[in-house]
């Protein structure tokens, strides 16, 4: 009998804007089984986001306790905001045998590695500059000062796509989460 290969853990990466949640949507609609861990976060809810759904939504105190009390495999500060990811949650999960992904930005993805090295970076790249330049002015969900943060801040996450162990180009939705799930050898 072979011996029984256990899932790795999956880290999805990008710049803001380039389809993360859309991807990680899609291929949750085509394979449940696939775990997303769920991030905490000092942010407000946008529009629709519910809690325990999209992230579970912290006060600063809190966040400051599951970092003091090492309960975050990661986490890190973007836009003003604060996200992580619980510890416990991804642990049981992969010591259960099933995939998880975590859907986190270069600052997390590289603490991540740290701590599991054995763990999966994939990187999610725009097919241009010119199209994240789109998306991200195209949600209208942000203030002009925060759509240059997070231009700025895409600009060195590209810089960034050699640390990662694969690189996937969003060109389209079904593809992408089509080869995202090969290599976490979900097909």
């Amino acid at each position: 009998m072979a011996a029984e290969v256990r899932p790795r853990l999956t880290v999805l990466s990008g710049p803001s804007g380039v389809g993360k949640s859309t991807v990680v949507a899609h291929m949750r609609k085509v394979h449940p089984e696939v775990w997303l861990s769920v991030s905490a976060t000092t942010r407000k809810p946008r529009p629709g986001e519910r809690h325990g759904v999209q992230y579970f939504f912290v006060g600063d105190e809190e966040f400051d306790k599951l970092v003091a009390n090492g309960e975050l495999l990661e986490w890190a500060e973007f836009a003003g905001n604060r996200y992580g990811t619980p510890r416990r949650a991804v642990q049981e999960r992969l010591e259960a045998g099933e995939p998880v992904l975590l859907e986190i930005d270069l600052q997390g993805a590289r603490q991540v590695k740290e701590s599991m090295p054995d763990s999966q970076l994939v990187f999610l790249a725009p097919p241009s500059w010119d199209e994240l330049v789109r998306r991200l002015t195209g949600r209208g969900t942000e203030a002009p000062d925060v759509i240059e943060r997070r231009l700025a801040a895409a600009k060195v996450e590209l810089a960034a796509e050699p640390e990662f162990d694969s690189t996937l180009v969003n060109t389209s939705v079904e593809d992408v989460a089509r080869e995202l799930l090969a290599l976490m050898e979900v097909v």
